[in-house]
């Protein structure tokens, strides 16, 4: 099968609902079967943006927070949205200096990743911070977080006993500790 073949047809869309974070639309289809359905479409207006800090000793920093969307309360890696118009990397740093008060001097995009591409088109860049210098956090408003450091080893270990579940943290700790080997 031709890879650049795309089996669905758009009749029409409209935009259901807009926020300064996201758009819904709703399309009128026809399937790859060919009957007629709806597809719905969330798009993000920012880039989700993750950041593994990894120190001189191998520990990282994890943030916690409760995630109104869940319901519960919620470790992962540093991260945050920056617009889709600005430079991601510096979107990255903010939010790292932002959520936990660090500063790197060293910076890699070890990943790019879609969240969940069944309903929303949302991009993800994992970035791996390195040459650490602490200083103070300066948290949204919004925001209440609680900031862990610890080996990256033992992050990777809360992946896999499910106390992480966030996809780019999940994605982005493993494939941080593949590259350092870890």
């Amino acid at each position: 099968m031709d890879e650049m073949y795309n089996p669905w047809k758009t009749l029409d869309g409209r935009e259901v609902y807009e926020n300064p974070w996201i758009k819904v639309v709703e399309y009128n289809v026809l399937t790859p079967n060919g009957s007629k359905g709806i597809y719905g479409k969330v798009s993000f207006k920012n880039k989700a943006l993750g950041i593994i800090p990894v120190d001189e000793e191998g520990n990282t920093w994890l943030v916690g927070q409760y995630r109104y969307t869940l319901d519960e309360y919620c470790w992962e890696i540093p991260m945050g949205g920056g617009p889709n118009e600005l430079d991601h990397l510096e979107s990255a740093k903010r939010e790292l200096k932002e959520e936990t008060g660090l500063v790197a001097s060293d910076w890699k995009n070890i990943m790019r990743i879609h969240t969940s591409n069944s309903v929303t088109d949302e991009e993800g860049f994992v970035y791996l911070a390195t040459g650490l210098t602490q200083k103070d956090p300066e948290p949204e408003e919004t925001e209440v977080l609680n900031v862990k450091k610890l080996p990256l080893k033992e992050a990777v270990e809360w992946v896999m006993e499910g106390k992480i579940t966030d996809a780019i943290s999940v994605a982005g700790l493993l494939k941080a500790a593949r590259i350092l080997n870890v």
